[in-house]
């Protein structure tokens, strides 16, 4: 499908300067830009590429001003702020390349499942008696929806995805490839012999609305309750969240960050790559948690921490600049040391 720069103008609230009636068909980053294909400008330090650049559709902000000619093939449109704009076109791209509601074969929906209009089933998923899926969702192939579950409107499940039973799935939320929702917590008691004995997890997990959970990341189901996910977190791939863990809204994970049981993260968290979190612990609203850190204890809202064990990144940074220092001070106390001898021996 192609659109003319005048269409995109009038999607984004932008100005047109240069052909309002070239079309585009493709996006593309500026330095690889080709004819038919859109790109953007919002880096100052990308500049250098606006001037060779073939794309015909350029997205620059109102207050750009070229330091050199542009291509005569390159048209502009003007926009506020043209980062967010292209972020709106990407948006608009990808709800394009959503498939047309229907279910394809073979695949299993239950008599007893409830599914929303305008939802499309791909080849090889099964949705489990009880479940009730909302409108506009998409679910690809290999997808597994356990009994029970509860899915809400615009939400999209990518190739083999698992939701256990009696999960709950808000609005809008998106689950990658290989993700798994609602498996057991890791619950196991040693009896008199010291053999494990496994405790049935009989709770669920809830995302609220907006959740988007990454590729071969695992949430798994609370003991008893639930394991809840609010509204607007983000994890990225490969994330570990134990039972009963509560994350708070617009928290985001990085990869391979995981978090032990019952522990309760507040709202508007970052935490990064590889961060483990002890469990039964609380994390305050606004912390930010540099990556590869082991939290063992309670962080008080606010605060940015760092290291293993982790505690105030400013003090970790004056620590270990002293840590690299210790080869030169040991040297320095042995020469110490080797005086003070020296000195009562001579005496």
């Amino acid at each position: 499908m192609k659109f003319s720069a005048s269409q995109i103008a009038g999607i984004l609230g932008g100005q047109v300067e240069g052909n309002s009636d070239v079309e585009v068909h493709g996006l593309a980053k500026i330095e690889e830009g080709k004819p038919g294909e859109l790109s953007f400008l919002s880096n100052p330090k990308y500049e250098e590429y606006i001037y060779t650049t073939g794309s015909s559709i350029c997205i620059v902000n109102n207050d750009f001003k070229p330091s050199a000619d542009l291509p005569a093939t390159l048209t502009l449109i003007r926009v506020e702020n043209a980062y967010a704009c292209f972020a709106k076109l990407l948006e608009f791209y990808d709800q394009m390349k959503r498939p047309q509601p229907g279910v394809e074969e073979p695949s299993f929906i239950s008599p007893e499942a409830n599914v929303g209009e305008g939802c499309f089933i791909g080849a090889f998923s099964y949705i489990s008696k009880g479940a009730k899926i909302g409108n506009n969702v998409v679910i690809y192939s290999g997808v597994h929806i356990g009994e029970n579950v509860t899915v809400g409107d615009n939400t999209i499940f990518h190739p083999n995805a698992v939701v256990y039973r009696d999960c709950v799935i808000g609005n809008g939320c998106t689950i990658h490839s290989g993700a798994v929702i609602g498996a057991d917590g890791f619950g196991f008691a040693p009896d008199e012999n010291g053999v494990f004995q496994r405790i049935p997890q009989i709770g669920n997990v809830i995302l609220e609305d907006n959740v988007d959970i990454g590729a071969n990341t695992t949430v798994d189901r609370a003991t008893m309750g639930s394991t809840v996910i609010r509204k607007g977190t983000k994890l990225d791939n490969l994330v570990q969240i134990g039972h009963n863990v509560e994350l708070g809204q617009n928290t985001a994970l990085a990869a391979q960050a995981g978090i032990a049981g019952s522990t309760k993260v507040g709202s508007n968290v970052m935490i990064g790559g590889q961060v483990g979190l002890a469990g039964h612990i609380k994390i305050g609203d606004r912390v930010m948690i540099a990556a590869q850190s082991g939290v063992g204890g309670n962080v008080e809202d606010g605060k940015i921490i760092m290291g293993s064990p982790a505690f105030d990144n400013k003090e970790y940074k004056k620590s270990y600049i002293g840590f690299r220092k210790l080869p030169e001070i040991m040297d320095r106390l042995k020469a110490i040391e080797k005086n003070i001898k020296n000195q009562a021996n001579e005496e």
